[in-house]
């Protein structure tokens, strides 16, 4: 039974104190970048100077947003689309060895991110995608998979196989039954990967540090984290600030779109049966 009246209380509280917790860091910065601090564009009041010393900074803001979101769309697209096939064949087929690599598959998800991150670079020379964005979204795409097949194929596994079987009985193939059945009943597990593939490549700093050495092929959290000591070993801290509000806004804005699928696409293996 639900709680109602004096009883939703304490959740209430609860709730309400965990939010403003996460949200503290994050309002903040917002206060930070737009308040006078000594040894920033904003020296006093309150104003804009932080996000017109942001805008103007090395090779631009627009180009390391450009950067950040080429490199984010490039992930989530290798990312929904290798995880959709191989989510759908771990759910929908059998072939020897299918729990065993299935296994394996997760068992990248306990290894240190940091430990791969030497021998990509050095195939990825071999394939001259060093510096490059490119290259730079295919090892995102890398990390992503595991999670990502695994997400996929409990959402195909939550979808009763007879709505499968009409299709196929009504003359569609395989590969039809998949885009015009399947598919309309997964997407919400495929928003779910989409949105966790975009937050990890737009907000992953240690691999364009290592992949990226062309400061304007930066994404924005690099370029962040090189302003932070502009000269002289002076950190700026409201410019910085300004740059962690810009870098976390389109996150929020896509959470917030889309968290009804979000909340479905990790409910659809819970509700499975």
């Amino acid at each position: 039974m639900k709680p109602h009246g004096l009883g939703r209380t304490p959740h209430h509280v609860l709730v309400g104190g965990l939010a403003a917790l996460f949200l503290f860091p994050l309002a903040w910065s917002a206060w930070a970048s737009v308040s006078g601090q000594p040894g920033t564009a904003q020296q006093s009041g309150y104003g804009l100077g932080n996000y017109r010393s942001l805008l103007h900074y090395d090779a631009g803001l627009a180009q390391y947003l450009w950067n950040s979101t080429l490199v984010s769309l490039l992930t989530v697209a290798l990312t929904l689309l290798v995880s959709l096939m191989g989510g759908y064949a771990f759910a929908r087929f059998t072939f020897p060895g299918k729990n065993a690599l299935f296994l394996l598959t997760l068992a990248i998800l306990m290894v240190p991110y940091a430990t791969l991150l030497i021998p990509l670079y050095v195939l990825l020379g071999d394939l001259g995608l060093q510096n490059s964005l490119f290259g730079l979204s295919l090892v995102l795409t890398v990390y992503q998979l595991p999670f990502a097949t695994f997400m996929m194929r409990i959402s195909f596994e939550s979808v009763p196989h007879e709505l499968e079987e009409s299709a196929l009985v009504d003359g569609c193939g395989t590969a039809k039954a998949l885009l015009r059945i399947l598919l309309p009943a997964v997407w919400p597990g495929l928003v779910t990967v989409g949105l966790f593939a975009f937050l990890a490549a737009w907000n992953d700093f240690i691999a364009p540090l290592i992949l990226i050495s062309d400061s304007a092929k930066a994404p924005l959290p690099l370029a962040i984290a090189n302003l932070r000591q502009r000269s002289m070993g002076a950190i700026d801290y409201g410019t910085t600030e300004a740059g962690v509000v810009v870098l976390a806004l389109p996150c929020l804005v896509l959470f917030l779109l889309l968290q009804r699928h979000y909340i479905r696409g990790f409910m659809s293996g819970a509700l499975k049966g």
